[in-house]
């Protein structure tokens, strides 16, 4: 399998698991030794300012902190686009990469960012065995997925952005025995 790094992971149906129910997953980095992602669509109502206060100055003040997954909540990790990606720590694609510690803004060239709470992880081969018990739908990432004004309407939106052939999946109740 190709390595998956700056695809997004699009949860299926058949994906019950509450942590990733209805999720749009950044892959930040995929090999053989597994992966890193990012949910990108949980916001954890609270704000940037009042949970990470040192890293205020990175985002809007009213900018909340995301849960980007279920792997060491306490982990901050900030993803921003660069001006310049050689000042990343680690880029998942094009100008989309990961804050290295003590970068600020100015420093990096940051045109914007967003800072998450923990992290989603695979070991070997897991992924893989989700991929093919068809638990994820993998499609590009563009920048705007990251940053988007509205989280809670991302994985509808990607799956739109998908086709006609995702209508079902996008349309589908959260609960298909309510229907």
């Amino acid at each position: 399998m190709e390595p998956l790094t700056g695809k997004l992971l699009i949860s299926n149906a058949s994906l019950f698991d509450p942590s990733f129910r209805r999720t749009v997953v950044l892959v930040g980095h995929h090999d053989d030794e597994g992966a890193v992602g990012l949910v990108l669509n949980r916001s954890l109502g609270v704000t940037v300012h009042e949970a990470v206060p040192p890293l205020t100055g990175l985002v809007a003040i009213d900018e909340p902190v995301f849960r980007g997954g279920p792997v060491q909540p306490d982990a901050v990790v900030v993803v921003a686009e660069f001006d310049d990606p050689s000042v990343a720590e680690h880029i998942a694609f094009g100008r989309i990469g990961f804050l290295p510690d003590g970068l600020d803004r100015g420093e990096g060239g940051v045109r914007r960012a967003r800072v998450f709470a923990g992290y989603s992880g695979w070991g070997p081969g897991q992924l893989e065995g989700e991929l093919a018990e068809d638990a994820w739908i993998v499609t590009d990432a563009v920048p705007d997925d990251v940053f988007t004004d509205e989280p809670d309407r991302l994985w509808e939106g990607v799956l739109l952005r998908m086709g006609r052939a995702f209508d079902l999946l996008r349309l589908m109740p959260i609960d298909p025995s309510s229907n």
